[in-house]
């Protein structure tokens, strides 16, 4: 493991970007989304994901300077045509479009189709929320998960973030409805580790902690039966809304050379106009159970560890920076 600071690494990854050819304005959303993730420690969803993001442009599945095409299918409703663009310039340029409607109305919709892998749901949350809306963020993504009782992969990992405005920090929760995202077991594959018994099975249907077996297995729904149906109404709700592909016919995210069809579907509130600091400060302020240092409330970590990558850098896997200094012809830099 290397540990880079973060202007190093967002150094490299636009020079990445630029010899992809990708656009000032369309690098910077890329990069921030990434960068983001690392920072706060979810690396599966960080510069993990940077050499994918160029095959794919390079195979011709990804238009870096689309920003997808908009219809209005009614006053709340928009329906979103990607057109192969990057996922976070798509989905940005889709929260653009809601803000307006989501305020004269009360609340509006975008549903996103033909688009590419959107990342860490919490980044756009949590910035919309800062701006007073509250959110509701669903995406979909290739068959990764078994259903409860099941052997093989029939949905997938179907996270989804809120972010909620309180009269201070925003409310911000970030989750995937398996036990961990594949990005995950990428994580733990490249850096040669062991995962937990009970993240995932193997191709023949036996738990393994072998992250490359369960890379050709299914992952686990979380907390069993409830987070199977988590999982599965999301990707109903995602899948009739936005007309994506559904189940074992998605593809796009974990390739590089296949169209992405799976979909995202982001709802915006205007509000809540009203201050619930008082109420979370009595949460965080609960005594702590046995073997706990503290109540947290969610997004909490992921702040502090923020702070801690900002100043002392970010821990990556050897093979990922190698790669991306490769990308960038450029050398080690520590």
């Amino acid at each position: 493991m290397a540990t880079i600071q973060a202007n190093v690494l967002r150094r490299v990854a636009d020079e990445v970007l630029q010899r992809a050819g990708v656009s000032s304005e369309h690098r910077q959303q890329q990069i921030d989304l990434l960068m983001e993730a690392d920072l706060r420690g979810v690396s599966s969803h960080g510069l993990l994901r940077l050499e994918r993001i160029v095959k794919r442009i390079r195979n011709g599945v990804s238009k870096p300077d689309a920003r997808g095409r908009h219809v209005w299918r009614s006053p709340s409703f928009l329906a979103v045509d990607g057109e192969c663009g990057l996922g976070p310039v798509v989905a940005n340029h889709a929260l653009e479009a809601l803000k307006p409607k989501a305020r004269e109305n009360g609340v509006a919709l975008a549903a996103i189709t033909n688009s590419n892998h959107i990342g860490m749901l919490g980044w756009y949350a949590e910035r919309v929320a800062q701006e007073g809306f509250t959110i509701i963020a669903l995406s979909t993504s290739e068959a990764l998960v078994h259903p409860w009782g099941g052997r093989i992969a029939m949905l997938g990992t179907n996270p989804v973030a809120i972010g909620i405005p309180t009269g201070g920090t925003p409310f911000m929760m970030d989750t995937a409805t398996s036990v961990v995202s594949m990005g995950e077991i990428h994580d733990h594959a490249n850096r040669g580790q062991a995962i937990p018994l009970g993240w995932a099975i193997d191709s023949a249907g036996n738990p393994t902690t072998d992250a490359d077996a369960a890379k050709q297995g299914a992952i686990g729904p979380f907390g069993q039966a409830k987070g199977y149906a988590l999982g599965l109404a999301f990707e109903l709700i995602v899948t009739s809304l936005s007309g994506a592909a559904i189940g074992r016919e998605v593809h796009g995210t974990l390739d590089d050379t296949s169209i992405c069809n799976k979909g995202d579907v982001f709802i915006l509130i205007d509000g809540p106009r009203r201050d619930l600091q008082d109420y979370l400060e009595a949460i965080r302020h609960l005594p702590p159970a046995e073997g706990f240092d503290e109540v947290l409330i969610p997004g909490e970590r992921g702040r502090a560890c923020r702070q801690k990558r900002l100043s002392e850098g970010i821990p990556i896997a050897d093979e990922v920076w190698n790669r991306l200094q490769a990308l960038a012809g450029c050398e080690a830099t520590a």
